[in-house]
């Protein structure tokens, strides 16, 4: 199963759906958003690509009520968690949180195949040894709206756990 990851679009809903219908179209199946969407109106840009989007919120909440009912209305295409989420996508543990502090110790544990998390504004791809003798794949995708840094996602495959930085289309 291929995946799109994303992370701080910060309104930015241009580039936002520019990655992930290139993602789709190169045979992504759903989206992660580690955080900073900001606005719950910014998923509008991405709703018809038709990708289900797993999404957390980060230090830039938005309007958290608004997004909790946005998705409640949309409960097949949109997955909002708050916080943090563990969760389960093509046989692969996976843990998205905003900050990458809480997403290295995370990795540390070994209960996760995949650790996701945004913040930094920059793209990381590194594994992470874990305390079970093994290691851990750590991905920040940098910021999908451009915001201080290039506009960037990853897109990988969650049977290799083989993933890479893309530069957002324009």
């Amino acid at each position: 199963m291929k995946i799109c990851i994303v992370s701080d679009s910060h309104d930015h809903r241009e580039p936002f759906a520019a990655a992930a219908a290139e993602a789709k179209a190169l045979g992504a199946e759903a989206m992660l958003h580690c955080g900073d969407l900001v606005a719950p109106s910014t998923l509008h840009a991405v709703l018809d690509i038709g990708l289900p989007i797993h999404l957390i919120h980060g230090n830039n909440t938005g309007d958290l009520f608004h997004l909790q009912r946005f998705a409640h209305e949309r409960p097949d295409r949109i997955f909002y968690y708050g916080q943090d989420r563990s969760l389960e996508l093509g046989k692969r543990r996976i843990f998205m949180v905003h900050y990458p502090h809480y997403a290295k110790a995370m990795a540390v544990t070994g209960d996760y195949d995949l650790v996701c998390n945004g913040h930094e504004h920059r793209a990381v791809i590194e594994r992470i040894t874990n305390v079970r003798g093994g290691t851990t794949l750590r991905i920040d995708p940098g910021t999908v709206g451009g915001v201080s840094a290039p506009a960037t996602y990853a897109l990988g495959d969650l049977a290799t756990l083989e993933f890479e930085i893309r530069p957002v289309p324009r």
